[in-house]
């Protein structure tokens, strides 16, 4: 992984934090969590295997950085991914924005092209009573497996029934300025989450992706462990959060 640039994230973190530290307190939280599968965009990051995943995060206002971390299995020598992130969480007329940049590593990876990715995130969302609409867009000027400039976008929305039961849904797609069409494809998710103790939740979700993305990528890796890494599947997890 190319600590040199987790630490370039880890400064723009500092000089982020360092303007509002005399006003405002530092707030840090971590998690960690258990899943029955690492699901990605609609793909497994583990081979349709269970994940456990951890986190802290550093707040101060509307001002955010952090780290987080799952085990992965890609069928190579790399085993886990650490992701480094900063942000701000302003609100303007009723709306919260969330504009970040996010760089993701992975441990061990064999040689070849580079893996490890940024991307820059501007997103936004309204809550209406329980319901809250949201968009996001994420765009990385070269992708992992250097294949050039990608963007993401999706649409999302959550409804809390009560205190302790939510459900929520999205649906975007992937997209690559230098790849062939081919490779861009929807994928959506639907679930429930349930706060069944403090700082616990579960959450299960389904996910799936378009037929003709599905297809490519079982043809492409049939015969091995991760022939259906991009089927629809269910996902169950549990997350603490604490203090």
């Amino acid at each position: 992984m190319k600590l040199t640039k987790l630490a370039l994230c880890a400064a723009a973190a500092t000089a982020l934090f360092s303007g509002s530290a005399m006003a405002q307190d530092f707030a840090v939280t971590g998690n960690v969590a258990i899943v029955s599968d690492y699901v990605f965009r609609g793909v497994s990051q583990t081979g349709e295997d269970p994940a456990i995943q951890g986190g802290v995060d550093v707040t101060t206002g509307p001002f955010y950085a952090g780290l987080w971390a799952s085990n992965v299995d890609f069928g190579t020598s790399t085993d886990a991914e650490i992701d480094a992130y900063v942000g701000v969480k302003p609100e303007l007329g009723g709306f919260t924005f969330d504009l970040a940049a996010i760089y993701y590593g992975y441990i061990d990876t064999p040689t070849g092209p580079d893996v490890d990715y940024w991307e820059f995130k501007a997103a936004g969302s309204r809550a209406f009573g329980p319901l809250t609409l949201g968009a996001a867009l994420y765009y990385s000027p070269e992708f992992t497996g250097e294949v050039g400039d990608a963007l993401y976008y999706e649409g999302n929305a959550a409804y809390a029934i009560n205190d302790a039961w939510s459900i929520s849904g999205a649906v975007g797609q992937q997209t690559y300025g230098d790849l062939p069409s081919s490779a861009e494809y929807v994928t959506w998710n639907l679930g429930a989450s349930w706060a069944f103790a403090p700082h616990l939740t579960a959450d299960l979700r389904y996910h799936d992706t378009e037929e003709d993305y599905k297809d490519a990528i079982s043809s492409a890796l049939k015969g091995t462990k991760f022939e259906d890494i991009a089927q629809g599947r269910v996902v169950l997890g549990i997350k603490a959060v604490f203090p």
